[in-house]
């Protein structure tokens, strides 16, 4: 199922049981990627979720979306453009609201998974507007503070939840930026668990089976 008339182009997975409203989890895929990648193992998550896959707003060449562009310069430094970033946070939450005025959706459990740049931006909309949000699943991605709404410390974080998870061989966000995360979500007194695993910028079948209890447990 497919609808393009919201903010964001998405795929619908209903809830098995459609007599009631259902949590929604909420899917944003990675830089040059689009709405089908995580879709992909809808099927095999909890029957129970309302699952929306998203598409970036922003179109690259060739081919894929992102959430905001990423540049290089000369030496081969990475750039992020945090002011597209914002806009996506902010198009994210209201595309959320816009979700649960049109389907079936539970407002106070809505979820997200994010994985590489869709992980950044669920880190951004938690975080951001946690009254919106119950939990994270949080894959090969990491906390950018500079994204943040300028008044999220003045924010009620305590009902959040959080599964990280990263690639050990991660070569393309290290490690040692996803594991900051959670001694900074200590700090706003938010759960969370963190998690490594042997493989690169990808998900081990170990890792998807563990997050998909973790979400199981939450219903």
């Amino acid at each position: 199922m497919t609808t393009q008339n919201l903010s964001l182009y998405h795929l619908v997975r209903p809830a098995n049981d459609t007599s009631k409203k259902a949590p929604l989890l909420l899917l944003l895929h990675g830089y040059g990627s689009n709405e089908e990648d995580l879709f992909s193992f809808a099927s095999e998550l909890p029957e129970d979720y309302f699952i929306v896959s998203a598409r970036a707003p922003y179109d690259l060449q060739p081919y894929g979306h992102a959430w905001y562009a990423i540049h290089f310069t000369a030496d081969n430094e990475k750039f992020s453009n945090d002011e597209e970033a914002r806009v996506s946070r902010d198009t994210i939450a209201t595309f959320i609201d816009e979700l649960i005025d049109t389907y079936p959706i539970d407002a106070n459990n809505v979820n997200l998974i994010g994985f590489s740049q869709g992980t950044i931006l669920s880190y951004s909309v938690a975080l951001s507007y946690p009254e919106k949000i119950k939990n994270v699943v949080a894959l090969s991605g990491y906390l950018n503070e500079s994204i943040l709404t300028n008044d999220y410390t003045d924010k009620d974080h305590s009902h959040l939840d959080f599964y990280i998870s990263h690639g050990s061989v991660d070569q393309v966000i290290p490690y040692t930026w996803a594991n900051k995360a959670p001694a900074f979500l200590d700090k706003l007194n938010i759960k969370n668990s963190y998690r490594e695993f042997p493989v690169g910028h990808g998900v081990a079948p170990q890792n998807f089976f563990e997050f998909k209890t973790w979400l199981e447990s939450k219903l």
